[in-house]
């Protein structure tokens, strides 16, 4: 099993951060049914303020990229996309096109 830990802002606004949140509270099946058919094994996402934090944790067979073409041709990944980027905001040193940026582990007790 392998982690990925990645950073996103939301959009400045309490009222968008709480309608983000509702999204959250009851993601489409359709969403959580292509996350589990790529290998995610557990997604969680944490807030402070208007930045989110995602840990990722997916099976050995797990392929980003595999993932990232499936969703490009799920009717229903694209709408919920689309419709996710209305609250989300790049953070500054994202790449084009980036949305969730890797976030390097600087520290770990057990290691």
């Amino acid at each position: 099993m392998q982690r990925y830990c990645l950073a996103l802002d939301l959009k400045e606004d309490p009222e968008l951060i709480a309608q983000y949140e509702a999204y959250h509270r009851a993601v489409w099946p359709e969403i959580l049914a292509s996350i589990r058919e790529a290998g995610i094994l557990d997604m969680q996402i944490y807030r402070t303020g208007n930045r989110l934090f995602m840990i990722m944790e997916v099976s050995a067979t797990f392929d980003g990229a595999a993932k990232a073409a499936a969703d490009a041709t799920n009717p229903k990944v694209v709408e919920w996309e689309q419709l996710m980027d209305t609250f989300q905001q790049r953070l500054p040193w994202a790449a084009p096109n980036q949305k969730w940026v890797p976030m390097e582990q600087i520290f770990a007790l057990n290691s």
